[in-house]
């Protein structure tokens, strides 16, 4: 469950970095041509990678609602630390985005 939550939360995070305004005020330069879109697609694919596992680990009934729990606790952090920490957030993102993965392939 570890490590589906950090993929979703990297999906939020990619999410959060294809809007123009919070990309720019997050790594202060202004993105690329085709960067957010890339941004927007890794997002969702990410997203529907943790909705994947969910399933696939606990079945419909059971992975859904932990995909649901997992989305909210994830977007929770991210909304609320965005104002008052966003260095330590994009920290955390990268963190995840590298342990997320690892972690759920030795299904922790």
């Amino acid at each position: 469950m570890l490590g589906n939550a950090l993929i979703a939360f990297a999906g939020f995070v990619a999410l959060c970095l294809a809007m123009e305004k919070h990309f720019n005020d997050l790594l202060g330069r202004k993105p690329r041509p085709g960067q957010l879109r890339l941004l927007r697609v890794a997002g969702w694919l990410l997203l529907m990678l943790s909705l994947i596992l969910s399933v696939q680990l606990r079945g419909w009934g059971h992975g859904l609602v932990e995909w649901t729990a997992v989305i909210m606790a994830g977007a929770t952090l991210w909304v609320f630390g965005l104002p008052y920490q966003p260095r330590l957030l994009l920290g955390l993102a990268a963190a995840s985005v590298v342990l997320g993965p690892l972690l759920a392939v030795f299904a922790v």
